[in-house]
């Protein structure tokens, strides 16, 4: 009996238990009395002390989507799930009846060592600690099927894989018989399907036993390069004739990873990035469709792949949304039951990911994990916490993988079934989210499919609106990025990226390929990529043509293809990017010319009257890596213009309160510029209507409040001081 099945009955008996049960305890509450809507509203809006309730209290998000600050049942009731289950229907709840009871979410740590030896070493000692997937992850070459005597960076972003005996050294002494493997094969799955089948045929491994994914995202490849090898179609003709293959040898194993990565790293909303993957898979249903595969087979290939972002109840609401969605579609297309169940694997969200401070990404990381969890994923990749920077090391991808071992093991998320059900808020969002992604792909199914909306620009016009949203906001401080843009910590050296000598990497690369090719026979080996050339086979010619020795890009070049269609590349990006290059502008110039911004405060006042101000303003320059001058306040202005004569500052900063900035700032102002002539003078704080032309012309140049761009007053003071040309 499988665990499916198990569950069901175990939910079924659950069920009827509690059916049964009609007598229950009286809980009396009669001591409490509850508060009404409108007694908590006037309890907020008079500790609010004047700002607006509505502006305060609701929050907005890139979505377009309100936050309300409560939510009730009377507002909800229509939409509770109350005669749906987890595991039926349109899955809303979970995949599985039984959540991860039966079956825990898989633990699926991404292994990227260069040399196949070290990399099949990681992904034992990823299994031994606690990993229950393996998963590989190839360089860019092996991505791209290039052979690794031509490739320009082996081993960049994983391992190198270009013959049969890479991937025979990679997978030996794997348990695949008892752990799925994950494999990320890039615009076609068939060159390195063909390596990985070939590999466990010559070593007498059941194909039938296998599980996992060896899987192909041709359209994720085009938006996120721009062009591919060949054409779509060609493509598709190599998806179907993967997927073929696998469903007559390799059941357990599916070739489609539908991977939202290149939309999230554009920096796309959870609708936007929902959408767009949606509506890639879709493409590749009807694709295969038209290449004579039924439903029940296409849709049992694809599997997902999402980020998880910074907006904790959103990504649990974006999961719950999107099984239901992926169901209808299915259903559409006349998919059975078993069918419509989706797949999802996740990871976080790379974008949300710094440079600086990055053992924040430990928290960052956890978080996106538990809404993973929260939401229903199958399995989630653990990503080292210095990702942005370097391969991760034996302390990172520990800590990264027992985030998830606790929350099995010690926080007990295995135990409860859809922990989101029910909740008011939680189920609120899940309907908002269905609608805005339903409607955005209708928008892309309306101009034909995510191919032709691609080569229009539409996604990639979407999603640079809201990357520059996601700056605007982040330039404010309206985003808060810690440790960058807000809360640096000035004392930090950044870690070491530990690049790698990638001509040693291809040196020794290229000793290993021509050692094993020598002994192949360059003629049978022709033989079999002709076959290939001219065969209409499901994938068998495939992998005669490996064993015979031919490389990943001589199996790629053997299958016919047009010209690939050109789009505009959706770059990646992280939230934290400009105002990382923005401080190491600093640091670097620091470096060579002994030298910083320097800015004085103009504490005015006693401590208690200038501190808040001046705590404020340290942080908000220190961003810049800038020289903060402190001190503990001047009584009088004359005193306060010497000092930051005697400073040589770049800047000053006039430090204390709205009620005294009357008297200080007409006097104090124009004082300095006397003693600094190439002075900037700011205040802090945010200059009333009535009094900011006085302030202006006393000589105030810029201010320096909650309000004010961050980004640009510093990018301002690095101009002035020569760091920018």
């Amino acid at each position: 009996m499988s665990n499916e099945t198990g569950g069901e009955l175990d939910l079924q008996a659950i069920l009827k238990k509690a059916e049964q049960q009609t007598d229950f305890p009286d809980v009396p509450l009669d001591e409490f009395t509850p508060p009404t809507y409108e007694e908590w509203k006037e309890a907020c809006i008079a500790l609010l002390k004047g700002a607006p309730f509505e502006k305060k209290m609701y929050t907005k998000t890139y979505e377009g989507i309100t936050f309300d600050p409560m939510y009730f049942r009377k507002d909800t009731e229509d939409i509770l799930p109350k005669n749906s289950f987890p595991g039926m229907d349109d899955f809303l709840r979970g995949a599985q009846p039984s959540g991860y009871l039966g079956k825990p979410w898989g633990i699926a740590q991404a292994c990227d060592e260069t040399m196949p030896a070290e990399n099949n070493e990681l992904l034992r000692h990823e299994q031994e600690k606690g990993s229950t997937i393996y998963h590989i992850k190839l360089d860019s070459a092996s991505l791209k099927a290039q052979d690794v005597r031509k490739a320009a960076a082996p081993g960049d972003e994983g391992v190198s894989v270009t013959t049969l005996d890479d991937m025979h050294t990679l997978l030996n002494g794997l348990k695949l018989d008892k752990y799925p493997l994950y494999l990320y094969a890039g615009e076609s799955a068939l060159p390195m399907l063909s390596l990985f089948a070939g590999a466990l045929k010559a070593s007498g491994q059941d194909l039938k036993q296998i599980r996992g994914i060896v899987g192909a995202d041709p359209l994720g490849e085009l938006a996120a390069g721009g062009k591919n090898s060949k054409d779509t179609a060609s493509l598709y003709d190599e998806m179907a004739r993967c997927a073929k293959w696998a469903i007559a040898h390799a059941p357990g194993l599916k070739t489609v990873f539908v991977r939202s990565d290149v939309y999230s790293r554009g920096g796309a909303n959870d609708v936007q990035e929902s959408a767009y993957t949606l509506a890639t898979a879709v493409a590749y249903l009807r694709a295969m469709l038209e290449r004579g595969l039924s439903i029940e087979e296409a849709a049992g290939q694809i599997m997902f792949g999402f980020s998880m972002g910074a907006n904790f109840f959103l990504q649990i609401a974006k999961l719950r949304a999107l099984r239901p969605l992926w169901s209808q579609i299915v259903e559409a297309f006349g998919g059975s039951k078993e069918a419509q169940r989706m797949h999802i694997h996740a990871r976080p969200a790379l974008f949300f990911k710094t440079v600086y401070d990055p053992y924040v990404n430990m928290l960052r990381n956890t978080t996106e994990i538990f809404s993973g969890v929260v939401g229903g994923v199958d399995s989630f990749e653990s990503s080292p916490f210095d990702e942005p920077i370097r391969k991760g090391d034996e302390f990172s991808r520990r800590i990264a993988r027992n985030v998830q071992i606790i929350l099995q093991e010690e926080f007990g998320l295995l135990q409860p079934i859809d922990p989101a059900g029910g909740s008011w808020a939680v189920e609120t969002l899940t309907k908002q989210m269905k609608e805005k992604i339903w409607a955005e792909f209708q928008v892309i199914e309306g101009k034909g499919g995510i191919l032709k909306a691609l080569q229009e620009g539409y996604p990639q016009s979407e999603i640079a609106g809201v990357l520059a949203a996601r700056f605007k906001a982040s330039e404010t401080r309206k985003d808060r990025i810690v440790g960058n843009n807000m809360y640096p910590n000035m004392t930090e050296t950044l870690l070491d990226p530990r690049p790698e000598d990638m001509a040693e990497n291809k040196k020794q690369r290229t000793a290993q390929v021509e050692e094993y090719l020598a002994d192949i026979d360059e003629a049978f080996k022709l033989e079999m990529l002709t076959a290939l050339k001219a065969g209409k086979d499901e994938g068998e010619l495939a992998i005669a043509a490996a064993l015979a020795g031919a490389t990943t890009e001589e199996i790629a070049g053997a299958l016919a293809g047009g010209v690939s269609e050109e789009v505009a590349s959706i770059a990646p990006h992280r939230w934290s990017e400009r105002f990382e290059a923005l401080r190491k502008l600093t640091e670097d110039y620091k470096a060579e010319h002994h030298d910083n911004v320097k800015i004085f405060l103009a504490n005015m006042g006693p401590i208690p009257q200038h501190k808040a101000r001046a705590d404020f303003t340290t942080g908000f320059l220190q961003v810049g890596a800038f020289e903060v001058l402190t001190n503990n306040g001047f009584p009088t202005v004359e005193e306060a213009a010497q000092a930051a004569k005697e400073s040589g500052a770049d800047a000053v900063v006039i430090c204390s309160t709205d009620a005294t900035y009357p008297e200080i700032v007409p006097e104090l102002a124009p004082k300095l510029h006397e003693v600094l002539p190439n002075a900037t003078v700011f205040l802090a704080g945010a200059a009333p209507k009535d009094l900011l032309e006085t302030y202006n012309e006393a000589g105030i140049d810029e201010y320096i409040s909650v309000k004010a761009n961050c980004y640009k007053i510093l990018q301002l003071l690095q101009q002035k001081k020569g760091m920018i040309a």
